[in-house]
């Protein structure tokens, strides 16, 4: 990917991913950076400027191919390969993450689920079957059960995957916001190198030992967090709400 690509414009490509999915149902064959605009509320230099960064698609005066352009960007999001993932944190966020069936439609498939609680451990979670796991004609198969772990258990079972083949890519994390980090360094630990954290709180790699704050420990490179803070989305509404008129004077919005 070429570097300096705004984060904005990663988030808008899963909207027109999104969309041409949508499109792709309605058996509509062909689509423009104006419809796509449309959908997606943005303009259309947008969607074109977006889209640049990855590569040249559609034809000038033609248009896109919804089947094209949605391969492509399946391709450019890592969505056309398979990726095994691990819950911890198995409360009631848990249980619902690990319950939502639009994972598996895109290659995200989950391997373990950890907790603490003894109540917890031991029990057997329904989650959604893998996508090559589906019957005939498209059928859904039936969920898949995981038995919920403690974490002390992790890393044996990531080295376990390993040597599967099948290494842990990701891990949720669904903990109370005072166990995150603990919970975020068991998973880097075990060789995890990307962690998306619900839990309102943000994850700070470990220094290096002996060197300053801003250096990384050596088992945190290459680690990649991303922070989904519900209180963070509802404050920005609220802020936009009572603000309106500056919702569009935000420069993220115009790059």
């Amino acid at each position: 990917m070429v570097p300096g690509i705004p984060t904005a414009a990663v988030s808008r490509l899963v909207t027109y991913l999104r969309i041409l999915e949508e499109l792709e149902r309605a058996q509509t064959l062909t689509t423009s950076s104006g419809a796509l605009a449309g959908r997606a509320q943005v303009s259309a230099f947008q969607v074109r400027k977006d889209l640049a960064y990855f590569g040249r698609f559609g034809t000038r005066g033609m248009g896109y191919t919804v089947s094209v352009l949605k391969r492509e960007l399946t391709r450019v999001l890592g969505l056309n390969r398979s990726w095994n993932v691990v819950i911890v944190g198995m409360g009631r966020l848990g249980q619902a993450i690990a319950h939502y069936p639009g994972a598996s439609e895109y290659q995200f498939g989950y391997v373990g689920l950890f907790d603490v609680k003894a109540d917890l451990i031991g029990q057997h979670v329904d989650v959604p079957a893998q996508r090559e796991q589906a019957g005939p004609l498209g059928q859904a198969a039936p969920p898949r059960q995981l038995r919920t772990r403690h974490i002390r258990d992790l890393a044996d079972f990531a080295e376990q995957q390993r040597s599967a083949g099948q290494a842990i890519d990701m891990g949720f994390l669904a903990v109370p916001p005072e166990h995150a980090q603990s919970a975020a360094q068991s998973l880097v630990e075990a060789g995890v190198k990307g962690i998306l954290n619900f839990a309102p709180t943000l994850i700070q790699p470990r220094p290096k030992e002996g060197g300053t704050l801003q250096e990384i420990s050596d088992e945190w490179r290459d680690v990649m967090v991303e922070n989904v803070d519900f209180l963070v989305g509802m404050k920005r509404l609220a802020f936009y709400m009572l603000n309106p008129q500056l919702k569009d004077q935000d420069p993220e919005e115009r790059t």
